[in-house]
C-alpha cells in the first residue's frame, strides 16, 4: 500500500464527457445484458417479441454511444498512467481497454448482422425498418451464437475492469479510480 495522497482531480481526470459516456455505457450494457439473458429465457413465450424489440432499439442507442465514445477517446489522449505503476500493469490496462472497445463494436454488430438476416420484422424503438437482407435462419443463428458468446467474453472483460478499478481505489490508492468518477 502506498501511503501518497491522491493525484489532483484536474490533473489526471478525463473529460466529462469522456466520464459520462463511460458511465451511461456501463449501466446500459450490463443493463443489457440482464435484460438479453431474460429476454432468451421467455424466447417462445407469448409477448417475448416487446423485449426483444426493445433489446434491438437500446443497442443501436448504444452503438451511437460507443461510436461517439471511440471517436472522442480518439481525439483525446487521456492524462499518463501513474509513473508508479509496474510496466505489466500498464500493458494489461491497454490491453483490456482495447479488448473492451472491441467487445463493444463486435457485439452489436454480430446482433444487428443476424437481426438483419432474421424473418422477423425489425423495430426501432416501435418503427419497422426496410428490410435489408434477405432472411436466411441458419446464417442468422450464426451471427446471434456469435452475439451471445461475445456477451459472456464481455461480462468476463467488464469484471476484470471493474476488479482493477476498485484495486487501484482500495489497494493501490494511486489516483487511476478517481481519473474516470465524478467528484
Amino acid at each position: 500500500m502506498r501511503d501518497t495522497p491522491f493525484p489532483t482531480a484536474s490533473s489526471t481526470a478525463y473529460t466529462p464527457l469522456a466520464k459520462v459516456l463511460h458511465w451511461a455505457l456501463a449501466v446500459l450494457i450490463i443493463g443489457m445484458t440482464g435484460l438479453g439473458w431474460f429476454m432468451m429465457s421467455i424466447e417462445d413465450e407469448p409477448g417475448s417479441d416487446w423485449y426483444f424489440n426493445l433489446h434491438k432499439s437500446i443497442g443501436v442507442l448504444i452503438v451511437a454511444l460507443v461510436l461517439l465514445r471511440l471517436l472522442w477517446r480518439l481525439t483525446h489522449t487521456p492524462t499518463p498512467l501513474p509513473a508508479s505503476m509496474p510496466s505489466w500493469e500498464v500493458t494489461a490496462a491497454k490491453v483490456g481497454h482495447g479488448l473492451l472497445y472491441l467487445a463493444m463494436l463486435a457485439m452489436p454488430f454480430f446482433g444487428i448482422v443476424g437481426t438483419l438476416l432474421s424473418k422477423d420484422e425489425t423495430l426501432l424503438f416501435g418503427i419497422a425498418l426496410p428490410r435489408m437482407a434477405a432472411p436466411n435462419h441458419d446464417l442468422g443463428e450464426i451471427f446471434f451464437e456469435a452475439h451471445s458468446i461475445t456477451a459472456w467474453i464481455f461480462v468476463a472483460l467488464i469484471a476484470l475492469h471493474a476488479l482493477a478499478g476498485l484495486k487501484h481505489l482500495v489497494m493501490d490508492k494511486d489516483g487511476v479510480f478517481q481519473r474516470m468518477w465524478f467528484s
